[in-house]
């Protein structure tokens, strides 16, 4: 069966001015959602009480995460034999300070080829301006760790601005192995401490991580039986986006656009008839490696290996001016049903059939269920003011949000409305090895808590 964009029309349903107004209270009302935080909880429940409005059944599933809680913090660098001060933001799940100025010789660290050493040691003991925040191996890690730096800087070369960028380590990564206090800093001041000759800084963190919950919540659409499809309405398609940010940013496009946009569809798909469950899934906790996706997925394992057919996942695709990223986990036929039903509405996808473990589909495609992630770049980096103060309501079209919600819906309308589903829930053997890989090196595996 072909699904076809051009048949069973849906009308254009989506309203901007409700887009609009989920936005504002989000990014603006609320602003920054730092999972385990009091505000992510008054997203969360905010984004429960329009699910109950729409019409869904509601459900809140908490799970224990680490809250990054700074009250201060403070980098000094010294350039010509004086100190000078330099923005930092300190990663989710890295220790501070206690309050306390740690002063250590300046070392760079080219980590994409030195990475490659066999001996660290020049690192003991140092302030490590560290190229490149995300350690992508658990080995890497270990040996970075074990060379016991004083502190790291890391610079997200992927952004070469002057505002430094908030990020975080990996919680498996920084249980297991531990962590020393790592903080990001503007690529542009990186530049200029190398050019001026760097010899020392200084680093004081009062704050860091401390327990809390962060929570999932889950609005269900339920399945209608019919004589003819008796046993359809236990079968699971999902909508999915993350309502967390990432420190000092409100976080507009990430991820306020996709809530906004799953409260939006669950208004209008609640109204629409269907032969198998939709559920809604704003999750918490993805700006520290999806630990809410990862949450449920672990939680649910055996409900979703039964039942689940598709996962549809929104992050960050508000940019107004950019292209459509699709990442996207599935049988080939899964992305030819993507262009039949989108292209007749002239709603395009660059296509990325490739394991990329940073977006809440992964879990999902971990328990062999196609996913995709929606994501709108506007350059090659991904976006301009990712992980930024400035990821505001200036930053998002509803216009182009509208649009890709009223696909998305038709999308998820043929899906759920089809007697014979159009592609079977399964992930290509390869890809799947490659996902159960990073599984198990990112997240932990299956029995990681």
């Amino acid at each position: 069966m072909t699904l076809d964009g051009t048949k069973h029309n849906t009308i254009n349903m989506i309203k901007q001015s409700n887009l609009q107004r989920h936005l504002q209270v989000l990014a603006k009302d609320i602003g920054v959602r730092l999972a385990g935080s009091d505000r992510e909880q008054q997203a969360a429940d905010y984004i429960a009480q329009e699910f109950q409005r729409a019409g869904a059944n509601v459900a809140v599933e908490q799970f224990a995460v680490r809250e990054r809680s700074v009250k201060r913090e403070l980098l000094e660098i010294n350039l010509d034999g004086c100190w000078q001060t330099f923005p930092s933001s300190l990663f989710s799940n890295t220790p501070g300070t206690e309050g306390q100025a740690i002063e250590a010789p300046v070392v760079f660290f080219e980590s994409p080829a030195e990475s490659q050493r066999t001996d660290l040691s020049h690192l003991t003991g140092k302030a490590v301006v560290h190229l490149g925040c995300h350690i992508e191996s658990r080995d890497a890690y270990s040996r970075l760790v074990e060379a016991k730096p004083a502190f790291l800087l890391m610079v997200d070369i992927r952004h070469p601005g002057s505002v430094p960028l908030a990020d975080g380590m990996f919680p498996t990564y920084t249980t297991a192995l531990g962590a020393v206090p790592t903080v990001n800093v503007a690529y542009m001041d990186a530049w200029r401490w190398k050019v001026a000759g760097a010899t020392s800084a200084r680093l004081m963190i009062e704050g860091g991580m401390q327990q809390s919950v962060s929570q999932n919540v889950i609005a269900e659409l339920s399945g209608e039986q019919t004589d003819q499809m008796p046993d359809t309405k236990h079968d699971l398609v999902f909508l999915g986006g993350h309502h967390d940010t990432q420190a000092d940013s409100p976080g507009a496009d990430d991820n306020a656009t996709a809530v906004a946009g799953i409260l939006e569809c669950a208004r209008i798909l609640a109204r629409q008839p269907r032969k198998c469950t939709i559920r809604l899934i704003s999750f918490g906790a993805e700006e520290q490696l999806s630990v809410g996706s990862a949450a449920y997925v672990r939680s649910h394992r055996e409900s979703l290996q039964q039942h689940g057919r598709f996962m549809f996942n929104l992050d960050s695709f508000g940019s107004p001016l950019g292209w459509n990223d699709l990442i996207f986990n599935g049988p080939d036929i899964l992305a030819q049903q993507v262009r039949n039903c989108f292209e007749p509405k002239e709603i395009y996808f660059r296509f990325l059939n490739q394991v990329i473990p940073y977006a809440d589909h992964f879990p999902f495609a971990v328990a062999g269920i196609p996913a995709v992630t929606l994501i709108r770049s506007n350059c090659t980096s991904g976006r301009f003011f990712h992980h930024r103060p400035d990821d505001d309501l200036d930053k998002v079209s509803t216009s182009t949000m509208a649009t890709l919600l009223n696909g998305i819906i038709h999308f998820i309308d043929l899906l759920t409305t089809t007697n014979q589903f159009p592609f079977p829930p399964t992930i290509p053997t390869a890809l799947q090895n490659d996902i159960d890989m990073y599984w198990n090196d990112l997240f932990g595996g299956w029995e990681n808590p």
